[in-house]
């Protein structure tokens, strides 16, 4: 993982991500989801582009269960873009650089 990402936790989440100045970006992932792996080095690339824009963060969805609880996380991966403490936009799957581009642009 790039010194861009963040890992949050149920107990860090509102104050890392909700309290955020700029708008963050959430994976929500786990350690045995081949599609969480394949997109991890587009989010790392994100990270990595919007340094200084866009806080990204990775949350492991087996070792927290309540913040994917609260956000209807049925699926992973999901990205889910906040901004002021609200949901912007989410996308659910292994989704296309593209799509996760335009995603973060929504919020800029």
């Amino acid at each position: 993982m790039s010194e861009n990402i963040i890992n949050v936790s149920d107990s860090n989440f509102d104050s890392i991500i909700l309290k955020s100045d700029m708008p963050a970006l959430v994976d929500f992932w786990a350690s045995w989801c081949a599609p969480c792996k394949a997109i991890a080095p587009v989010v790392d690339e994100m990270a990595a582009q919007y340094s200084g824009k866009v806080r990204v963060a990775k949350m492991n969805v087996d070792d927290n269960p309540a913040t994917p609880g609260k956000y209807g996380v049925r699926g992973i991966p999901t990205l889910i873009l906040f901004k002021n403490g609200k949901i912007v936009d989410q996308l659910v799957g292994a989704v296309p650089k593209s799509q996760i581009k335009e995603l973060i642009d929504k919020a800029l």
